[in-house]
Formats: structure tokens, sequence, C-alpha cells
């Protein structure tokens, strides 16, 4: 495009701090402002950054420096601030999920349609060379057809460590919503998008005790499956089975299998950007390390800006975050309705990415 993209972020929490340092690194975008209800917050987070101005949200949305908005709000806030800034001209880049419901992504992206704005949105985890190169050993054909995957996440809950885990557990989190992004993307740009699901779901407990900061020892409502699970079987015929838990202690399996007639894949968790991907042949006696053959390296929280700001679909986009969102929501139907679900949207397996650094264009 030229010029970076100049940037504000709407919403300064903890998250920020990880998109800053990479936004730093990023020539592709410019940070010009952030915006948080609280100022005093959005100071801090920018305080490293010199020349960043601090502005409340309607004074950025209207800021005609702001090509588009970062919008690291917490999830019930995505679609209205994605709204505000589409209204505005911008284009958004969301973290994850783009909405908190379907309905809400669906008026998300028929708005920036309208408006000819980009969206975007996490996880962009999938573009770094953990997932990256087990999606080039895929298409080389080094498993053979794939036929099956599993994916597995398994903790007592986030409330044991986050200070306000509120959002967690009403709608718009959970194990799945929270989580299930990260697994989900990274098993449709491994096989593919999804077209048919089966699921299962509980919540074993009505509160959750906070166990650190200032809030420690009070009781949140839960008010969402904090344990879900179900099959997703992917256009392609291959099927996955995908485990989402608040509920458990621990488990030793793989966060993400693929496998395939001619051998097995572990993928690195998708919450990282990097990591060992181990190959199994068929008649190997053991498992053997590949080497980093794709993904962007040193990649950290939103490497997907690399794309938002070009001229391209961007790998991390909207219509890949609607086709993930729709496939958890149907996952959560099939588990309450008892039956399968298929999913009614779909969207293209995203475009693979080359080995690189972060200059890298998209």
């Amino acid at each position: 495009m030229g010029q970076p993209l100049n940037l504000g972020i709407v919403g300064c929490g903890a998250i920020s701090a990880q998109y800053l340092r990479t936004i730093e690194r990023l020539p592709q975008v410019r940070l010009v402002a952030v915006a948080d209800l609280d100022l005093e917050r959005a100071r801090e987070a920018v305080a490293p950054y010199p020349g960043v101005d601090v502005l409340g949200v309607p004074e950025l949305m209207a800021d005609p420096r702001v090509d588009a908005v970062l919008n690291l709000t917490i999830p019930a806030a995505h679609a209205e601030v994605a709204l505000q800034a589409i209204a505005a001209g911008k284009h958004v880049y969301c973290e994850k999920p783009l909405a908190a419901t379907g309905e809400d992504a669906r008026r998300v992206l028929e708005a920036a349609r309208a408006a000819g704005v980009r969206v975007g949105c996490a996880p962009d985890t999938v573009l770094g060379t953990g997932t990256q190169t087990a999606r080039q050993a895929i298409d080389d054909g080094l498993i053979g057809r794939p036929v099956a995957a599993t994916a597995t996440m398994l903790t007592p809950g986030h409330e044991r460590w986050h200070p306000n885990p509120d959002f967690y557990y009403v709608p718009g989190g959970g194990p799945l919503l929270d989580m299930g992004p990260y697994y989900v993307s990274s098993l449709v740009t491994l096989l593919g998008p999804v077209a048919t699901v089966v699921g299962a779901a509980s919540r074993t407990r009505a509160k959750r005790t906070i166990g650190s900061g200032p809030r420690q020892g009070e009781e949140i409502p839960v008010t969402v499956d904090t344990h879900v699970t179900g099959v997703l079987v992917h256009e392609s015929g291959a099927l996955s089975t995908l485990v989402m838990s608040f509920d458990a202690v621990a488990t030793k399996a793989p966060n993400i299998e693929v496998h395939g007639e001619k051998g097995s894949l572990v993928v690195p968790d998708p919450n990282h950007f990097d990591g060992d991907v181990l190959l199994t042949r068929l008649g190997d006696d053991g498992p053997r390390t590949l080497p980093v053959s794709a993904g962007y390296a040193g990649a950290g929280r939103g490497v997907g800006l690399i794309d938002f700001a070009g001229d391209r679909e961007p790998r991390a986009g909207g219509a890949l975050a609607f086709h993930v969102l729709d496939v958890m929501e149907s996952l959560l139907a099939s588990a309450h309705e008892g039956r399968a679900v298929d999913v009614g949207s779909t969207c293209e397996r995203p475009r693979p990415v080359a080995l690189g650094g972060l200059a890298a264009e998209g």
C-alpha cells in the first residue's frame, strides 16, 4: 500500500501489551492513538511508546488520522465497537471472537461490506511457524490423505490466575468461545472448512472463585457450558474430535494431532506461534521433528496485521473468523438439541505463509 496503515487501539487491557510489542516491529502499520474507558489504563499501556495519543473512544473514532481500529475490548463489546468503527469509515481488526454471537458477527460483516472496509480477526497464531510448518507437511503429502484430527484443551479455569475473570463465564466466553478459536482456526487452516458438527456439553459448577488480585476469594456466577466436546466433519471428509474444558486438571494429550493414511503429525499449541512439529510415518520406529519450513518467524499477537495492511483478503480475515464462530455456535446448538447440526457458513482455506520474518509482505 506504500504508506503504513494508521492504527487506533480501543481497549487497553492485559492483551494490549502483546499487540503493542508486535506493532512496534511491523513496518506495515503505525500506531497513532489508543482509547479505553479507563484513560489512566490507556496512558499506562502506551507509556513506553512516545508519540501515541490517548483519546476517548468517540474522539478516536472521529480522528481522521486513524485508518483502522484494532478492537481489543471484551468479547461482549466486540460488535458494538466494530460497528462504531465501520460507521466512521474505518477498517476493523478484532481480538477473537469476532463477536459474542454469530448474529452480531454477521451484522459486522454486512456493515463492513456496505461501507467498503476490511475486517480482520484474531487468532493469528496460526500464521506462525508451528501451524504453518504442519500445514506445509500436509500439503506436501507427508501423511497422505488426512482422515482425522484431535484437538484438546483442558484446564481448571482462568479464574485461578486472572484478576477479573467474569467475562470467561458469560455468553461469548467459556472454554469453547474463549480458547476454541485457536483450535478451530488451526483445524480449518490444516484441513479446510467444516460442514457438520455433533456436540455434547456440561457445566459442573454454578460459581467460580477468583484466585488472585484484589478480588481474590470473590465468587462469580457461571452462565455458560464449561466442558464442550464434539466431532467436526470437514468438507474434505476428515473428522476432527474437539475437547475444550475449564473443568479438568491436566492432560498428556497433544494439543492437536492430525492423522493421515501414511502418517501422523503432532501440531504445536495453537495458542502459540511456534513449537516443534512431530511426524511419524507408517513403518517409522518413532516420531521425528520436522524442520521449520513455513510461517512468520518470531511472530507475536498482531502479526495478522501484515496481511490486513495489504490489498488481499487477510488470512486472519472476517470470513474465516465468522466461519469459526459459526462452527462453535453450531457445536453448542448440537449439544443442547441432541442432534447433528449443519454449519451454515463456509470459507476459503487460508492461503499458506511462506517462511519469513515480520517485515515480509503478506
